[in-house]
């Protein structure tokens, strides 16, 4: 076969293809038409139906204003109110709302600024507090040293070991420590002078030689006690139940007067009290 015989085939396939390619083309761009118009469709009958509910809505709200405003009018009629007046009605009531919602706010932050003072308040009682707890270890520290300190000394009685107070600092500080009861005394020559529930009697004192000579009368018995020096536990027994009471002189300033304290157990009797 020659080449002009196989030039007319050649157009012929060619121009088959272009139309098939054609025809495929219009087919989908007619499905694509068709899919489009069912979209466009559905969506039409979707904003029908809008409309439609946005009518139904319309009028459901005009009649719900057209049912309002005769029962405000019937409202208005029962009260005697004319619609100007009951407009200023509520335009006081959302005054006094918009007050009091004023007020509240005002109430609510003059709260928290009082609780906020009160915060620091405590705060700073808790400063002092932690302060005073400090001050307190550190005397009852103190007290306990000084305590150690206080001299030791044997009674005239029976040789039992008790703790002196040599001066009155040492003599609040044994009364600090609550194993006894302390009468502080002076006594002077030749009076007969009560101390606790014993009554206590000056008849000597040697103020170079810090000497004296008492008389000690208890359960009304008489009891001297000679030649005693300062800071000498001077001790006997007292009371129906006989306790061990103490009498110690801290200083003998004169010829006729000494000074000291009176020391009895915690469950010995209470001196009277006078009227």
């Amino acid at each position: 076969m020659s080449a002009l015989d196989e030039t007319p085939r050649s157009y012929s396939g060619a121009l088959l293809a272009a139309i098939a390619v054609a025809l495929l083309c219009g087919v989908g761009g007619l499905v694509w038409s068709y899919a489009l118009s069912g979209r466009l469709n559905g969506q039409e009958a979707a904003l029908v139906e809008a409309r439609d509910q946005n009518k139904k809505l319309a009028s459901d709200l005009r009649e719900t204003d057209a049912r309002l405003k005769v029962a405000t009018e019937e409202l208005g009629q029962s009260l005697g109110l004319t619609q100007k007046q009951m407009d200023a009605r509520a335009q006081e009531i959302i005054r006094r709302e918009q007050a009091d919602s004023q007020r509240l706010e005002n109430a609510q932050k003059q709260t928290a600024q009082a609780v906020n003072g009160l915060t620091s308040d405590v705060s700073g009682v808790k400063s002092d507090v932690g302060g005073v707890k400090t001050d307190l270890n550190k005397t009852q520290s103190q007290l306990a040293t000084t305590i150690e300190q206080l001299t030791s000394m044997k009674g005239d009685l029976d040789g039992h070991n008790t703790l002196i107070a040599r001066n009155h600092d040492e003599l609040e500080l044994l009364k600090h420590k609550g194993d006894r009861n302390y009468y502080e005394f002076t006594l002077t020559k030749g009076q007969r002078k009560p101390v606790g529930t014993v009554t206590l009697e000056l008849t000597k004192a040697d103020p170079k030689k810090n000497t004296f000579n008492l008389t000690v009368v208890s359960d009304d018995k008489p009891v001297p006690k000679n030649n005693k020096g300062v800071n000498e536990p001077l001790q006997f027994y007292s009371g129906k139940n006989p306790m061990l009471f103490e009498v110690l002189v801290n200083a003998v300033p004169s010829k006729n007067q000494v000074s000291g304290y009176l020391s009895t157990p915690k469950g010995a009797p209470a001196p009277a009290t006078v009227p």
